[in-house]
């Protein structure tokens, strides 16, 4: 790599302030992205990221927080999302803003109609040439015409950039665009990153994956608590100094040194450690519309008491799906199986049988299947355990608050209260407060289905230590990650899956990235 040459800011934010009633979430934040720059910033849940972000592309407007914002030169205020889109800063949010029902063309020109001068109609030629052309500059094969529902989630991030490339855009921001692609869609997203870069195109990107950021960005920016840290310089030729580090980045992050990513496990010292806690036996389960495809095919799996099981595989090996209909069947068709809980065979079918017959289950999706974001921190964590709270007849809302503070604490989840908004808190203390949930339903297995997904180093290592807690109490715990050197760092035993079936079972002794990944790609035979 040849060094690039310094370029004139297009950015500058100066003393950034913003305050909500209790928190000051952001506090003198200053940040510099120059022209043709991929610019990460880095920061633990909570930190401002994101705030920060949405005061730039005027979510929090003009007036709304202290502190300057300069663009191209220029003093600017934006008064809304629409305003910075006009100035070619254009932000592409975790959760995709498409409608799945509309067309890709629709999409990528939805509130950006294509008139071609004829007042009041839509130019649909005119549309789908421009969204064809688009389409190829970002790399996508597909037909404009195509509707995004039948196109996957590593094709819509794509998508959205080609809706930000039709806004004329100057400067993209994208929060986490890698979190849920795998390997290979997020290898196409960041090569397309590097090009729109040299386009001149500046990118600021928010991301967790410290791999990726070494990879393509030229400074990484970080904050902690609201405030900005330093800014750090990733190495752009053999000369220069020597390469950023994920340890240096972590270290400014978190203001320590994470020597050990991983807690010390603690054995279960009780009598039955060892026993079989939970024992799945033959469980098929059929797709819930193409009843002809198996997504889960005669998989039998154990996790014995104290201890910690993974479940490794590649995206659609149906390791959530596994997950999901041993839960509850909420998930597809069941068609034959059986669980034990503790050597007793338990029902299932649905989920309050399966809370009942002591499971829990953690979702990959928190904001969707986890929790309430429009109710509070003390009701979303007392929902798993209402029957144990009522008292003559109803929830004794003193005792729910004990439970809600206690938790706060111990899982040191940052708020001013337990009454605040649960969809106002960063990543990390969202998951938090669903690990809050399940703990106290006193469950006898855990199923955690990428507990650590889109959170920080930080406050990964509090819920790793979590979960070596729940173990070393007796719990049972079965552990599904996208990540191999957190199954490896993390778990007594590993099964592997692809198409539906258990591929192998290895031995955390014998367990590596290698290992794991041949058994992960083994095809039906």
């Amino acid at each position: 790599m040849t060094a690039r040459p310094t370029a004139a800011a297009v950015l500058e934010m100066r003393g950034i302030t913003k305050t909500f009633p209790g928190v000051k979430a952001l506090s003198e934040v200053g940040l510099t992205v120059r022209a043709g720059e991929i610019h990460a910033i880095c920061g633990e849940n909570g930190a401002g990221k994101s705030t920060l972000m949405k005061v730039l592309s005027g979510v929090y407007p003009h007036g709304s927080y202290d502190g300057e914002i300069l663009f191209e030169g220029a003093p600017v205020a934006f008064k809304d999302i629409r305003a910075s889109e006009r100035h070619g800063i254009v932000i592409i949010h975790q959760e995709l803003a498409l409608v799945p029902y509309l067309s890709i063309a629709e999409n990528i020109f939805l509130g950006n109609e294509q008139t071609g001068g004829k007042r009041g109609f839509v130019d649909w030629d005119d549309t789908l040439r421009r969204a064809a052309a688009l389409l190829k500059r970002v790399g996508l094969r597909e037909k404009p015409q195509t509707p995004v529902a039948d196109i996957g989630v590593g094709k819509q991030q794509l998508v959205e950039i080609a809706k930000a490339l039709a806004k004329e855009v100057k400067l993209l921001i994208l929060d986490e665009p890698t979190a849920a692609l795998n390997d290979e869609d997020s290898a196409k997203l960041l090569d397309l990153i590097v090009e729109l870069r040299e386009q001149g195109i500046a990118c600021i990107i928010i991301s967790h994956k410290l791999n990726e950021i070494r990879q393509i960005t030229d400074a990484v920016t970080v904050l902690r608590d609201g405030r900005t840290i330093e800014t750090l310089t990733v190495r752009q030729a053999p000369s220069d100094a020597a390469e950023l580090s994920e340890d240096q980045i972590i270290r400014s992050m978190v203001g320590r040194d994470l020597d050990h990513r991983f807690p010390d496990r603690t054995p279960y010292p009780g009598e039955d450690a060892g026993t079989t806690a939970l024992a799945v036996h033959g469980w098929t389960v059929r797709h819930p519309v193409d009843q002809q495809r198996k997504v889960v095919d005669n998989v039998s799996l154990t996790v014995r008491r104290g201890e910690i099981v993974g479940i490794a595989g590649l995206m659609g090996a149906g390791r959530t799906e596994l997950a999901m209909s041993v839960f509850g069947r909420s998930y597809g068709r069941y068609e034959a199986g059986r669980v034990e809980v503790g050597g007793r065979e338990v029902s299932t079918k649905t989920v309050p049988a399966a809370i009942g017959a002591g499971l829990a289950y953690v979702t990959e999706d928190r904001k969707q299947y986890g929790l309430n974001l429009i109710d509070n921190i003390n009701r979303n964590i007392s929902l798993a355990s209402l029957p144990g709270m009522r008292r003559h007849g109803v929830v004794d809302e003193h005792h729910e608050r004990q439970v809600a503070e206690r938790y706060r604490t111990s899982m040191n989840i940052k708020t001013p209260t337990v009454f605040e908004e649960v969809g106002r808190l960063s990543g990390g203390n969202q998951q938090k407060v669903v690990l809050s949930r399940w703990i106290h339903a006193d469950p006898d297995v855990l199923i955690l289905d990428e507990p650590t997904r889109g959170i920080d180093v930080g406050a990964k290592f509090e819920i790793y230590t979590v979960i070596d807690k729940l173990a070393a109490e007796g719990k049972a715990v079965l552990f599904i990650s996208s990540e191999l050197p957190e199954l490896l760092g993390m778990c007594d035993r590993i099964y592997t899956m692809a198409e539906g079936r258990l591929t192998g079972e290895v031995a955390r002794a014998d367990a590596t990235q290698e290992a794991l990944m041949r058994h992960m790609t083994k095809s039906r035979t």
